[in-house]
Parts: structure tokens; sequence; C-alpha cells
């Protein structure tokens, strides 16, 4: 069965937000062999409103390997309870949700196929792991304090509990760490 991937890139003090600003001087060799691993394990992305807002204007057209090419060539399905509909570019593999995200994920997930990412898109994510429907979270946590924006998680956001499958640092000191659910939610 396939399985739902996130991937995250992230500041030490869990701003998710623009990584853009802080990331480029620690994107190595390492971090494009990370990035080309995990997308060429995946033939699908799910995407949340607000990182298909921000993407589909410059994706389509863009040219940054080796992103641009898979990102331009899968089926995305765009999760939202306000847009009315998608597109990308002059492609047509964008797909809406509306409905129940449990639903849609099983779907997805009993299709044949590789994994399905999901990048960017925090609110997702975090939605996807408090409904347990988060096979792994992929982390790539850089050694920069952004000092302000969007963190993933906030405050009183139930407990999860997480094991780590896998952790490695990059030559540049980015930790990309691989979390699965550990099982079931604790009360607090």
């Amino acid at each position: 069965m396939r399985k739902v991937v996130a991937r995250l890139l992230m500041s030490l003090d869990g701003v998710v937000e623009s990584p853009d600003i802080w990331e480029f001087d620690h994107f190595d060799d390492d971090m494009r062999a990370d990035l080309g691993s995990q997308i060429s394990g995946e033939d699908a992305m799910l995407l949340g409103r607000t990182t298909y807002q921000e993407w589909e204007p410059y994706w389509p057209t863009a040219t940054i390997e080796p992103f641009a090419s898979h990102i331009n060539r899968v089926p995305k399905v765009v999760v939202s309870t306000t847009l009315e509909e998608v597109k990308w570019g002059d492609r047509n593999n964008a797909t809406l949700v509306k409905g129940s995200l449990a639903e849609a994920i099983a779907e997805l997930k009993q299709q044949p196929g590789k994994d399905i990412g999901v990048h960017g898109s925090p609110t997702l994510i975090e939605s996807l792991l408090q409904n347990d429907l988060l096979d792994e979270l992929r982390l790539a946590v850089y050694p920069v304090v952004a000092g302000s924006g969007k963190r993933l998680f906030k405050d009183g956001s139930a407990l999860k509990r997480l094991k780590l499958a896998d952790s490695k640092t990059t030559a540049t000191g980015v930790s990309v760490l691989t979390h699965q659910p550990a099982g079931k939610e604790v009360e607090r």
C-alpha cells in the first residue's frame, strides 16, 4: 500500500515558513540527494490551499531541477474547503478535495503507485498527523534560528508520539530526521 510521506524544511526554532530566506547556504549535495531520493519514491503530491496558491503561479514555468520537472509531472491533489477549482499551468493534473480528507487519503493509498508526497503545506501536515493519516514525517532541520514565522505545531496540539526511523547530518550541518507514528495518542 502507498504511504503518505511529508517533507518540510525547518529552522532550529521550529519555523517552516519562507525557508527560501534561510536555507540556500545550507542546500548542499547531501540535501540535493535527499530531495532526489524522496521525489523518486513518489508519484503523487498532496498540497494544502496556501502552498497551492503560492506554488501554482511559479512552478509550472520554473526550471529549478530536479523539483520543477517532478512537481509539474505528478498528479497534485489540493486540499481546501474554500477553493472552487484548481489548475496547474497548462497541465490537467491537479484535482481538488473538498470533502473528507480521511476518505480521500484512503482512496489515494489504495491506488497503485509510489508514495504520496506532501511538500510545504504545514497546516495540512499537522492535520494529517493529528488525524493519523501521515505515515512518515521527514524534517530537514537547518542550523539557523529564523526568529519569526509560522511553526509546524501550534500550542494546544494533541500529544502525538513518533519514533525516529532514520537520521543523518549533511556536510553543512542540516539534520535530516525521518519520523513515523509510534502508536496511539496519549491523553493529556
